[in-house]
């Protein structure tokens, strides 16, 4: 997606027929009327129809559509209003009693995965919880950037008074971020996201001095501490068959040793904190 592009078609005014919900989403999937009418095994004739509104869709044909076109749980809500329908899919908070086994599960990966650190963010990568590894990680970081609210990691990470600086190996860690939210933007083409996004890339990062070792098996993400550099690789997680919006935004980071420096380093650092 070019991003100049996605930014103007999101601050357009937002189509409200079903048909022109349905088009756009399509054409960002790179979809035909006809590869997408075969995938949810309608007519493409229909679909035509729909799209141009010479036909009402079923409430079952949208979420069907929609699904099809892996549309996030949020969107398909709009979808639905657009066609006249109540929405599906519910937004609780992360303190709301339906959701305390997901709550759980979250508490329970980011303790039991100490002593390394972990943290939990929303879909615009705003803070939602961390385990207590966070927080030495980020010492001598100034108190107006920490203490904003909503906390983003993404701002922190490429803030020139943040963990840029830190960052030793900054410009493909920077490059590894800036890939992984083109792609959400790409996937979601949430505002919020791409104003993040030209944002982020309006920082000044340095130019990869060359490509990537063939001894690697990821980006490490190599932060200084002190007068050590810790090294470490991350995985991803996030709840596998949501059917709430809060939980399907949901994103777990978990950080793993990358050395056997960094692995010896956190654990005095735990030990540290009691």
């Amino acid at each position: 997606m070019n991003a100049h592009a996605a930014t103007a078609r999101a601050e357009r005014t937002q189509p409200v027929h079903i048909g022109d919900h349905l088009r756009e989403w399509r054409q960002r999937r790179h979809l035909s009327q006809l590869d997408l009418a075969g995938d949810a095994e309608i007519s493409a004739r229909h679909l035509s129809f729909v799209e141009t509104g010479r036909a009402a869709p079923s409430r079952e044909m949208v979420l069907k559509l929609a699904e099809r076109l892996e549309v996030p749980l949020r969107e398909r809500n709009v979808l639905l209003v657009a066609a006249g329908f109540a929405p599906a899919f519910p937004q609780r908070s992360l303190d709301d009693p339906a959701l305390k086994s997901a709550r759980q599960a979250i508490d329970l990966v980011l303790k039991a995965h100490e002593p390394n650190p972990a943290l939990a963010y929303d879909r615009h990568w705003n803070l939602v919880t961390a385990n207590r590894m966070v927080a030495p990680l980020l010492e001598g970081i100034p108190p107006h950037l920490l203490g904003q609210q909503p906390f983003n990691i993404l701002r922190l990470a490429f803030h020139p008074e943040g963990l840029a600086p830190r960052t030793v190996n900054l410009a493909e860690w920077s490059a590894h971020l800036l890939e992984r939210l083109h792609r959400q933007c790409e996937a979601t083409a949430d505002p919020e996201l791409l104003k993040l996004y030209q944002e982020l890339k309006a920082y000044k990062m340095p130019a990869r001095s060359g490509p990537i070792s063939a001894d690697n098996v990821a980006i490490p993400f190599k932060l200084r501490l002190g007068n050590e550099v810790l090294s470490f690789i991350s995985t991803t997680m996030v709840f596998g068959t949501p059917v709430d919006i809060t939980l399907q935004e949901l994103a777990l980071e978990t950080f793993f040793p990358a050395d056997d420096l960094t692995a010896e380093r956190m654990r005095q650092v735990a030990a540290g904190l009691g």
